[in-house]
């Protein structure tokens, strides 16, 4: 126990570590692209407005009111470190973007109207996650189960079919077949609609809002799983076959051991932590969004603001999106770790 524990904090630290690292690599890049400056200088703006604000409604006198404002304006970008250059003020920038203190958005606005950051990120998470991680989630589920199905029967005409079948569904751009299935049974069948999030105006009855909801998530979560569930059986039936074919495998067989105990115990728990690993992972990357599904079926989820964000030019909003990917991926692989340790003893030595 105390040998796993000792594990775990080693590779707590170490992923502790990689998000210190891209913190600093994209303080560094923001520094010499002079993009912090910019972002800065809109949040150090954006202050002195609401200053302007409160000494207008004290000074009636313009010029005193001038004077009293530039005043105002030297001590706020001071407190901003605008009077250093980028690489003295990295610590602050670093702890600004950790903390996703990044200001207002100058374009984009969240479903409230805020321009804040941070509000804008929370709102488009639950987004994704409903609709990415769910397609994910399908995807695995049936890849895996197809996956080991067919790796049981090599050779066969259902591996065979299963294979071509699962390299079409892998070389087809989710893009175009979200075009595709947009045409097909929103523009000329009519059965589902052609984008959003939900009808407009939206219901008012949180049961038919509901459904309304399923109703326009229904093409995109096919589209992701027509497009990934190939991939998933075809790792899948690589990972297993691959462990089928050792020795250790042979030898339960030998051995007369029921085929159902030798899949479960000698192939699978072996092949389990690949397959995990690829789930996990999956699902990570499925909460950074997929910016092509969004964009083509207009949700409003991460992948779209990201989209949005490079199209505005939202320089804060950029930075604080690549950074909430990085925690999103060190947050995965430290749920990895543990996984591994719970279904491999040999790494906790």
């Amino acid at each position: 126990m105390r040998r796993a524990l000792r594990t775990i904090l080693l590779r707590f630290l170490s992923l502790a570590l990689v998000v210190v690292a891209v913190l600093a690599l994209l303080t560094i890049v923001l520094g010499l692209t002079g993009i912090s400056d910019r972002i800065l200088t809109s949040m150090a703006e954006q202050t002195l407005q609401e200053v302007r604000r409160s000494l207008a409604m004290k000074i009636k006198d313009p010029e005193a009111l001038r004077e009293a404002i530039e005043a105002q304006r030297e001590e706020i970008y001071r407190a901003y470190g605008l009077d250093k250059p980028w690489y003295v003020r990295m610590p602050q920038m670093m702890l600004r973007i950790a903390f996703f203190d990044l200001g207002r958005t100058r374009v984009i606005k969240g479903f409230t109207g805020s321009q804040l950051i941070s509000e804008i990120i929370l709102e488009r998470l639950p987004n994704t996650i409903l609709l990415i991680t769910t397609a994910v989630a399908i995807s695995a589920i049936l890849g895996i189960w197809m996956g080991v199905k067919v790796a049981s029967k090599p050779g066969t005409w259902l591996d065979r079919i299963t294979s071509y079948l699962s390299a079409i569904s892998y070389a087809l751009p989710s893009w175009w077949t979200g075009i595709m299935f947009i045409l097909v049974f929103g523009f000329y069948l009519r059965i589902f609609p052609l984008g959003g999030m939900y009808s407009t105006p939206p219901p008012e009855d949180p049961i038919q809002m509901l459904l309304d909801l399923l109703w326009h998530s229904v093409l995109p979560i096919l589209t992701l799983v027509l497009v990934s569930v190939g991939g998933w059986i075809y790792g899948t039936r690589t990972i297993v076959l691959t462990t089928a074919q050792e020795d250790f495998v042979a030898a339960a067989r030998m051995r007369g051991l029921p085929e159902r105990i030798v899949r479960r115990r000698y192939i699978l728990r072996v092949a389990a932590p690949p397959i995990i690993t690829n789930l996990i992972l999956g699902l990570a990357g499925s909460l950074g969004g997929s910016i092509m599904i969004e964009t083509v079926f207009g949700w409003p989820g991460m992948g779209s603001l990201y989209y949005q964000a490079i199209t505005s030019m939202e320089e804060g909003l950029i930075a604080a999106l690549t950074y909430i990917y990085t925690l999103i991926y060190v947050v995965a692989r430290f749920i990895l770790e543990i996984l591994y340790i719970a279904l491999d003893p040999r790494i906790r030595i």
